[in-house]
């Protein structure tokens, strides 16, 4: 199993939106796609971040079988389209992934 963490942080307006704005859309976005892409077996994003480095304002969990399926769902057309947005609002992004 594969378990993929990411957490970004937001710049402070962008796309038309504040950074509370626009991470709640990214949540919404992301918890869309729960149950659309085969290879996503859990997904889990908090705007309610703490003890976590300076500046982090969003943190998503997601589960994987394999690393194939983890790579298919980076380039899954509905990913992209969240990922799409996603650059157009985030200063920074971190991601740690790994095998269980």
């Amino acid at each position: 199993m594969i378990k993929h963490i990411v957490w970004w942080t937001l710049k402070e307006e962008a796309a038309g939106g504040t950074a509370a704005e626009n991470g709640l859309k990214i949540k919404e976005m992301i918890e869309a796609l729960n149950g659309k892409i085969d290879e996503l077996n859990h997904v889990e994003i908090s705007l309610d971040v703490f003890e976590a480095p300076e500046g982090c304002s969003l943190v998503l969990y997601s589960e994987f079988d394999s690393k194939e399926d983890l790579q298919a769902y980076a380039v899954h057309p509905l990913h992209q389209e969240c990922v799409a947005f996603i650059k157009q609002v985030v200063s920074s992004r971190h991601a740690i992934d790994y095998v269980i």
